[in-house]
């Protein structure tokens, strides 16, 4: 725990700017590490954590289920690595899994197993660091997409440099045929300047929405945050629609909280049921 909370710290004072690129590139072909990027951009360093926990509902022990013979939170952690946007850690309430990420020459940090939500796993987790007052921005990974592509956390990096919104997020174009499936969380956004800019996030559901023509949008489990305004929303309590659509996002909305929204091609296969573990397997396999 004291490396991880060393690499933050240093995160916070040392480094600089640096360029990053962004491209999209197939995944898993170890001949694409160093092919993340084609377009260089710069951006600040920023600290990625990825909240896990043994205690999903739906898909027991999710973060160490095996995926190609590797746990999946480890396959997670290795693309954040490969973004290379700047330090990444675990924030996990399980030694098992802080055991294994540091096997394979990670950080992790320990956090309480009562946590409410992913957002408040990480907020605890710069807690931990004694120089939490100079980390302004983090992005959030969700545990559970082992098949990210590194390139998407650039398009989060680069939303939140816009410094306009409290938290940035991510969305794919989807069909009517998987908005019908409760497991992929949707988006309703409006995009004053066509969906090639930043739109504004207006609800998240696990319904099919927005009702007519409008089109679908898959929600990719990705934040950035303002760390001012994670404070802000740890503070709160789980709000009524949060607890309704069991969608942590809607507590921020609900708060009045900015939230801008990137569309890209493609959303990264999710894990959150034996059926979506059984495709992923089958996808590493082939």
């Amino acid at each position: 725990m004291s490396l991880c909370l060393t690499v933050i710290t240093q995160f916070s004072f040392a480094l600089k700017p640096f360029n990053r690129q962004i491209t999209a590139f197939p995944l898993r072909d170890p001949s694409n590490y160093e092919k993340t990027c084609n377009m260089t951009i710069k951006k600040n360093p920023i600290l990625t954590l990825i909240p896990a926990r043994m205690r999903a509902t739906r898909l027991p022990n999710k973060p160490m289920l095996e995926i190609a013979g590797r746990p999946m939170i480890v396959h997670v952690w290795e693309q954040a690595m490969r973004a290379k946007l700047g330090p990444v850690c675990v924030a996990t309430d399980s030694q098992e899994i802080a055991s294994c990420i540091e096997a394979e020459g990670g950080q992790a940090i320990l956090t309480d197993a009562d946590l409410p939500s992913g957002s408040d796993r990480i907020y605890q987790a710069l807690q931990k660091s004694p120089e939490f007052a100079q980390t302004g921005q983090v992005i959030n990974l969700q545990g559970d997409l082992p098949e990210l592509n590194p390139s998407l956390l650039h398009k989060l990096a680069e939303l939140l440099g816009e410094n306009k919104w409290d938290l940035t997020t991510l969305v794919a174009p989807m069909s009517a045929e998987d908005a019908k499936k409760s497991q992929i969380v949707k988006a309703a956004i409006s995009f004053p300047h066509g969906p090639e800019k930043t739109g504004r996030a207006l609800y998240f559901s696990r319904a099919a929405i927005p009702d007519g023509d409008a089109p679908f949008y898959h929600h990719i489990g990705l934040y950035g945050w303002q760390v001012s305004a994670l404070k802000k929303f740890v503070s709160l309590p789980p709000s009524p629609l949060e607890l309704s659509e069991k969608l942590e996002q809607l507590r921020a909305l609900e708060a009045g909280m900015s939230i801008g929204v990137g569309v890209v091609d493609h959303a990264p296969g999710g894990v959150d049921t034996q059926e979506d573990l059984d495709e992923v397997r089958g996808r590493f396999a082939s």
